[in-house]
């Protein structure tokens, strides 16, 4: 069974009912939003996901999209991502995993949880827990 949080595969995902599920109102330009990111897992800056709209023949405005993309974050639908500072990066798949990110090419891909072994953290302060751990591997050629 797919919760709010799972990634479907393939180009039949119901948008409507994943937005539905994370309480967001599935207007005309949130399910093509939705639609783009949700179809398969990936990585993608605003400014990618606005030139693919675009590219479609959608009219979204900068404002709209960065909106519905914080709203889809805020909701658990996505996950933002600060990688290097410059740009947020905004991933599709919202089930725990970390990242490689090549430094040449800008792109990030996906490293499972059990491949990463920590063998201890320090302690929080009081009064507080660890909620999770952001884990950024970043990679160049070798010298």
């Amino acid at each position: 069974m797919m919760t709010a949080g799972t990634v479907a595969e393939g180009p039949a995902v119901d948008c409507g009912a994943r937005l539905s599920a994370c309480g967001i109102r599935p207007t005309a330009q949130r399910l093509r939003i939705a639609s783009l990111l949700l179809a398969a897992p990936q990585h993608r800056s605003a400014e990618q996901i606005l030139a693919s709209l675009r590219a479609e023949g959608a009219r979204v405005s900068k404002a709209t999209l960065y909106n519905t993309l914080n709203l889809f974050a805020a909701r658990g639908l996505i996950r933002q991502l600060s990688v290097d500072g410059a740009r947020a990066w905004f991933d599709s798949n919202v089930d725990p995993h970390y990242h490689f990110h090549d430094l040449a090419s800008g792109a990030l891909t996906d490293v499972p949880v059990p491949a990463v072994h920590f063998s201890r953290l320090p302690d929080p302060p009081p009064g507080t827990e660890i909620a999770g751990i952001d884990l950024v591997i970043r990679l160049r050629k070798k010298m």
